[in-house]
């Protein structure tokens, strides 16, 4: 028996990344990082639930450098996911689905992420006051 000689898709390594095929790629990551980082959370709230003691090693976590850091990723995957999420709702109305709209989306959606995400991270230090200093005592 001879093996089926039918051609095979490119893989996508053969194709140069696109801002399409990179929003794309994206939002299924942010989406797999925001399941995770909705453990962290539910691991916060029973720490916060456990008591003083649990709640303020979680706190310690999430106040340092490396828990800031992936404090700031988890607000940016949210914000992509979300905004990219609305731009796909309007996608499905009908709107907004030829080339240079897509585009114009798609770096609307790039944009807006960073500048919100950096808003929302502005005014949370600005709320708390704390714009350096380590988790609460």
């Amino acid at each position: 028996m001879t093996a089926n000689q039918r051609p095979l898709s490119p893989h996508l390594q053969v194709y140069r990344p696109q801002l399409t095929s990179v929003l794309s790629i994206l939002h299924r990551i942010t989406g797999l990082l925001l399941g995770l980082g909705t453990i962290a959370l539910v691991f916060w709230l029973m720490a916060a639930a456990g008591g003083g003691r649990s709640f303020k090693i979680a706190q310690s976590v999430a106040g340092s450098i490396p828990g800031r850091i992936l404090l700031f990723g988890f607000t940016l995957c949210l914000v992509y996911h979300l905004l990219n999420g609305i731009r796909h709702l309007v996608w499905d109305t009908g709107r907004g689905l030829e080339l240079p709209q897509v585009y114009r989306s798609g770096w609307l959606v790039a944009t807006a992420t960073v500048l919100l995400t950096v808003a929302i991270w502005f005014a949370g230090y600005a709320v708390a006051g704390d714009w350096f200093a380590g988790a609460p005592e």
